[in-house]
């Protein structure tokens, strides 16, 4: 006799009671298991360049990953801004320099105020200047790139910045690191007035007379702003004001 219940066909106990019963694991259903895998939609993109052959090689390259559509293709500021009103894409991967017209800065700054920052601008140039990183950024572009770097770091950049993650190439990172990290010159404000008449290409003598000085002044002014800038002429002068915003 077995005082703890009624025994199975092979003499094991059967548990007995909503304590003892053992609820089995369902196993996945088809429909979860296919939501899980269901495929990434590729980044929708438009390549911006004036030049039909760099377009042509990045086309080829970008339809090597099914990750990445190219929906569209400009060569020129105004034609990309029209696309990526119409297509609206993930991504404009733009370069700067695009001949008469429109640029790439003036481009970028238009499709990323009139999509309200949902289609993102990655800059592919070959320019790595302060002043050209600093306009693309104010402008709105979520990365800038070297047209050097490799192809997965192409990739990499236009994932990141088809999700609104900031994409930098690492001399380009270095620049912007090491230009907030140097503190900027400080220039009298009759310094800032010389600078800003140099801008428009003025003489010394110009310069004077439009100042109320004499030229020795303006030498001597001229010559303390290049050494605050380190420069040594007029256009070294105000290349880097301009990159550092020191104009009036």
């Amino acid at each position: 006799m077995n005082p703890t219940g009624p025994t199975g066909p092979t003499g094991a106990t059967e548990p007995t009671g909503a304590t003892g019963a053992t609820e089995p694991i369902a196993p996945a259903t088809a429909s979860a298991a296919s939501a899980s895998a269901a495929p990434v939609p590729p980044v929708r993109l438009v390549l911006c360049d004036d030049h039909a052959v760099v377009r042509a090689g990045l086309r080829a390259l970008l339809g090597s990953d099914p990750g990445v559509a190219v929906v569209g293709e400009a060569d020129s500021g105004a034609e990309a801004v029209a696309l990526a009103a119409k297509l609206a894409p993930d991504v404009v991967l733009m370069d700067l320099q695009l001949g008469a017209g429109m640029d790439g800065v003036e481009a970028t700054r238009r499709i990323t105020a009139a999509s309200g920052g949902s289609v993102h601008v990655l800059v592919l140039t070959t320019y790595d200047t302060d002043a050209d990183i600093t306009r693309a950024i104010e402008a709105g572009a979520t990365g800038y790139l070297l047209k050097a770097e490799r192809p997965d770091e192409l990739f990499t950049a236009i994932r990141s910045a088809a999700a609104g993650r900031t994409a930098l190439s690492a001399p380009v990172a270095h620049r912007v690191m090491a230009r907030m990290r140097s503190p900027r010159p400080t220039l009298t404000d009759r310094e800032r007035d010389i600078l800003g008449q140099l801008s428009r290409g003025l003489t010394n003598r110009d310069i004077a007379k439009a100042l109320f000085l004499s030229e020795a002044t303006v030498k001597t002014h001229l010559g303390r702003v290049y050494d605050k800038l380190g420069v040594d002429t007029r256009a070294g002068a105000v290349a880097v004001a301009k990159e550092q915003r020191l104009l009036p």
